[in-house]
């Protein structure tokens, strides 16, 4: 499901969370009560999956797409199929789709209803994805969302918001940028991230020192 700039909404944006994060957080919240868990240690591990394991898995995705055209296609076409064929599957990646930024369209993801998203290549959604306030006004205000972010583009390119949901996800696919010509798949993989394949930034040319690494 896709939006367009001016999406009239009318979702529920404040509903409470499932029933079972419900209940995951309790018991998180009982076993750290009783020493069983040190919640250090566990927001450590929250914050790899967050922000370096899944990520991670994405930007491999993604450095392929660029430097193989083959694949880019089958990308495009089968995105569960050719993550798959990475090696990156299991749940929360299932019935996924690739949405590709050009000159002319620049892709926006996002949940409305709550936090669905792809964990198989992002890792665990972060905070502000799955506030109220980002869910809401992903869709009507784009633009004013993506400068938040410090993400600023041209008034000749538009903005499209796609709607995760449990049958189907979405994973942005950020435009190469310049200067990287000639550059290993681990090269590129090293500048994207997370944001840019949600679609709140833009992957920034390399600086020079990066280039001639």
């Amino acid at each position: 499901m896709s939006h367009s700039e001016d999406h009239d909404h009318d979702h529920d944006h404040t509903a409470p969370p499932p029933e079972l994060e419900l209940r995951v957080k309790a018991l998180e919240s009982l076993l750290i009560e009783k020493g069983l868990v040190d919640p250090a240690t566990l927001n450590e591990i929250i914050d790899t999956y967050e922000h370096r394991v899944g990520p991670r898995n994405g930007a491999q995705v993604v450095a392929k797409a660029w430097a193989d055209e083959k694949f880019r296609q089958a990308l495009l076409n089968d995105a569960t199929g050719a993550v798959a064929s990475l090696g990156f599957m299991g749940r929360q990646g299932e019935h996924l789709k690739v949405v590709e930024n050009s000159d002319e369209v620049h892709n926006l993801v996002v949940c409305t209803l709550c936090s669905c998203y792809p964990w198989t290549v992002l890792g665990l959604p972060p905070a502000w994805y799955k506030s109220a306030p980002y869910r809401s006004r992903a869709v009507s205000e784009p633009r004013a969302v993506l400068a938040e972010f410090g993400t600023s583009l041209p008034s000749t390119a538009r903005v499209q918001v796609w709607d995760s949901t449990a049958e189907l996800r979405y994973l942005v696919l950020p435009k190469r940028p310049t200067g990287t010509d000639g550059w290993s798949e681990a090269q590129l993989a090293a500048l994207v991230t997370r944001n840019a394949m949600i679609g709140v930034e833009v992957i920034n040319p390399p600086e020079r020192d990066e280039a001639n690494e």
